[in-house]
Order: structure tokens, then C-alpha cells, then sequence
């Protein structure tokens, strides 16, 4: 069976971006000329997933809102010829009716938690699990590259990419255990370990295909780190009984849940949209000359 539907854990506060977040989800903070989340689903949807679970918490009405239909906007835009292409562009933000479902997460029980609440909406199927306020540029996009590797192997495969061996201590790493291209078959993964004790340098990015049979040791699992139920505490689990893959993709990853990652992936896509290329680097160019 192949990846039909995917979990986009959305419940989150942001409180490494606050006070932004404080009355607008840190998911619909604007990347040039549309929210981080909206770069998220349409990596979703090229890579061929056709069900989008959104588990959502208080305060993320607008996520919702946001993916449907604007009728009064719309209306709007719709008399004016002159905005016909603003028009085109607010209407592919809407998802086919039934494309997409929204549960709650009552209370910040951590990542695994959150996917553990699709799994009746997910059903006995594998899955994908993209965390929204990572955004990767890449074409094809990286969750694409990774369906193709799942096509192939059939077994949980997380996405990774290499980082500086000095910043290791401060991510999830994989323990590599045979290599093919950019498909490594894996023994392990250690969070944020010493630098002298890291198994590769290739950090867990924020993508997964994931095997049904994770929930049910999300099920029972019990609290990790930061006293939440981690995802990939239950992941190790699963390695103990299925084939776990890495994919070192192929394409460039920004954190936007960081300050810093939300303001190079505003500058990144800025230099690269058409409309706004030229202007950022002269700003960029002023900027940097005044320093």
C-alpha cells in the first residue's frame, strides 16, 4: 500500500517565536506571501498524499479557516478584473472537500502523543508525518524523494541531512548501518549526543513514513524527554521488530520555529520568489553595507 495520508501535528503554543504567536498560530506566520504551513501541505500534496490530518489544539480555528472556502474574499477579488491573478492565487489555497481532518490534542503531550491522536483517522495503514514549521525547499520535494524510497523498502524511513560535526550535541542523530546512495539502513538514533559519542552527523529532519504499528506502542509509551511522549522513543521501539531506513534527501531544510530559521527562510524564499527577488537583495545590500 502506498502513503495515502499524512499527519501534520499543529497543536503546538511556539513559544520560541513569542510574543508573535500570541494570537496568531506560529504555522500561519507569513514566509513572503503565504503561511510556513502552506509550503508544508503543498510538499504533502506533490508527493502524492491525499488526506491531510491536522491535529489541532485551542486557538488554531485559523488554521482551519485558512484552508477553506473564502467566500466574502473571494466575492471580492472576483469583481475586480485587476485581481484575478491575487484571485487564482487565494483560491489554491483551498483543499478538495473531504481532503482534509482536524482532531484536537486536549493537552501538550509531546509529538508522539499528537500523532497517536490520528491513528482511528489514520487507520492500519503507513503514513506520513510532516512537522509544519519545517519548511524544505527540494524538487522533487523531500517527502516525494522519501515515498519513492518507501516504495522500494516498504519500512519506517526518517528524513536526515548532514550538519557540522561541532553542532551535532544539539540534534537527534541516526546510528547509520548499511548505505546505499542516499537510502541508509539504520541502527540506531541518539538524541543530542556528546560530539565524541555521535553515531554520524546526519540529523532527524522533520519528516517521517511511518509503519501503523507505531500507535500501538504510542499507545503505552511512556513519558520521555521534557516529560512528554516522544515520538522517537516509540520509534526505537519499532526498530526492535521492522526494517528503519534513513533518506539523506536532497534539498535545503529551515527551521521556522526558531527566530532565527523563521527569518532565513523568509530572506531564502524572498531572493527566489519573482516578485520579490530584486527588492530583497537591494534591501539585503543596504543592510548590510550600514553594518
Amino acid at each position: 500500500m502506498g502513503i495515502r495520508k499524512a499527519v501534520l501535528p499543529v497543536a503546538g503554543h511556539g513559544t520560541r517565536v513569542l510574543p508573535a504567536t500570541k494570537s496568531i498560530p506560529k504555522e500561519l506566520l507569513p514566509v513572503v506571501d503565504r503561511p510556513a504551513l502552506q509550503y508544508v501541505v503543498d510538499e504533502a500534496l506533490e508527493a502524492g498524499i491525499e488526506h491531510l490530518v491536522f491535529v489541532t489544539g485551542r486557538g488554531k480555528q485559523a488554521i482551519e479557516d485558512y484552508f477553506d472556502h473564502a467566500y466574502e474574499l473571494e466575492d471580492s477579488l472576483a469583481a475586480k478584473a485587476s485581481k484575478a491573478d491575487i484571485l487564482k492565487d487565494v483560491q489554491r489555497t483551498k483543499l478538495p472537500a473531504g481532503a482534509a481532518s482536524f482532531t484536537r490534542q486536549q493537552a501538550p503531550l509531546g509529538l508522539g502523543h499528537a500523532v497517536w491522536c490520528a491513528r482511528d483517522i489514520i487507520g492500519n495503514e503507513p503514513f506520513a508525518v510532516l512537522l509544519p514549521d519545517v519548511i524544505v525547499r527540494a524538487r522533487p520535494s523531500c517527502l516525494a524523494q522519501m515515498v519513492e524510497a518507501f516504495d522500494k523498502t516498504g519500512g519506517n524511513i526518517v528524513a536526515v541531512d548532514p550538519v557540522p560535526e561541532e553542532l551535532v550535541s544539539s540534534y537527534g542523530v541516526i546510528a547509520p548501518k548499511k548505505r546505499d546512495g542516499r537510502l541508509i539502513e539504520m541502527s540506531g538514533m541518539v538524541e543530542k549526543p556528546p560530539r565524541e559519542e555521535a553515531p554520524s552527523n546526519l540529523k532527524i529532519t522533520g519528516r517521517y513514513i511511518l509503519r501503523p504499528e507505531i500507535f500501538g506502542l504510542l499507545e503505552d509509551q511512556g513519558k520521555g524527554a521534557g516529560g512528554e511522549i516522544q515520538l522517537t522513543d516509540a520509534m526505537v521501539r519499532l526498530m526492535e521488530s521492522q526494517a528503519f531506513f534513513a533518506y539523506e534527501f536532497d534539498g535545503e531544510e529551515f527551521d521556522c520555529g526558531s527566530k532565527s530559521g523563521y527569518f532565513e527562510a523568509v530572506v531564502a524564499h524572498a531572493l527566489q520568489h519573482p516578485e520579490t527577488a530584486e527588492d530583497a537583495r537591494r534591501i539585503l545590500a543596504k543592510y548590510s553595507d550600514a553594518s
